[in-house]
């Protein structure tokens, strides 16, 4: 299926993410076209969809967008209160479920949602105690952060307790969270080694949901970039 196709133009008027990835063939075709540059009516700029790609060359349109629901997953031990929009949120309760039922121990919401003001102060504070450069690799300016999308979530584990965010990665949980985010929709966004296509330094705790199709075709595909997974450039800086 292209654009060209009536069924794909009419889940892209009026269908959910899923309609639109099954017109177009499933999501491995899906993703196909779109990095093929044969998609053109596919943006991924918009903020509604569970694809939309924001980096450092890719602000949030609007800058101040706001998801239309957010909601807390259920289940899970947190240091926030952390929200996510609803169908990220119901994943990542099952992630959490499943990591503990597989012996991976306990893993806990440490910051999701954030929207443009609270993205603000985030970013200003690492401005503040390590300088710009610095910061831009560890924080997301205001609008262009993930976070502000409700698909993005920070992880910790949390046995007897939750640990920092940066211990996560070598802990069980982050090698659990490595090998089995796809099974929920999840991708590790910024990995290790990748921080000249990402502009990020290595982060095993944040995860970004895509949906479990996109997700199955990111893991089957051995990608380690949405970068590279769509076809867009690399976004090391602003």
């Amino acid at each position: 299926a292209s654009c060209g196709d009536p069924a794909v133009a009419q889940a892209l008027a009026s269908g959910s993410d899923a309609d639109v990835l099954a017109a177009f063939g499933g999501a491995a075709a899906f993703r196909a076209a779109v990095a093929g540059g044969t998609a053109p009516c596919v943006d991924l700029s918009d903020s509604r969809r569970v694809w939309v790609i924001v980096d450092k060359q890719r602000p949030l349109v609007p800058i101040d967008f706001e998801p239309a629901e957010v909601t807390a997953p259920a289940n899970m031990p947190r240091t926030v209160d952390g929200r996510l929009q609803p169908a990220a949120s119901d994943a990542l309760s099952a992630l959490v479920a499943a990591a503990a039922a597989e012996g991976a121990g306990s893993i806990g919401l440490n910051s999701a949602y954030r929207s443009y003001a609270s993205q603000t102060r985030t970013y200003n504070g690492y401005v503040e105690s390590m300088g710009r450069d610095q910061a831009d690799l560890q924080s997301a300016r205001p609008g262009f952060s993930e976070h502000q999308t409700g698909l993005a979530t920070d992880v910790a584990a949390c046995d007897g307790g939750c640990s920092a965010i940066e211990s996560f990665g070598g802990a069980t949980q982050g090698a659990w969270v490595a090998a089995n985010a796809w099974r929920f929709g999840f991708v590790v966004r910024y990995e290790d080694g990748y921080t000249p296509i990402t502009g990020y330094e290595w982060e095993p705790w944040h995860l970004r949901y895509i949906g479990t199709d996109l997700a199955q075709v990111y893991h089957d595909g051995g990608f380690h970039t949405l970068e590279d997974f769509f076809g867009l450039p690399a976004a090391p800086t602003y």
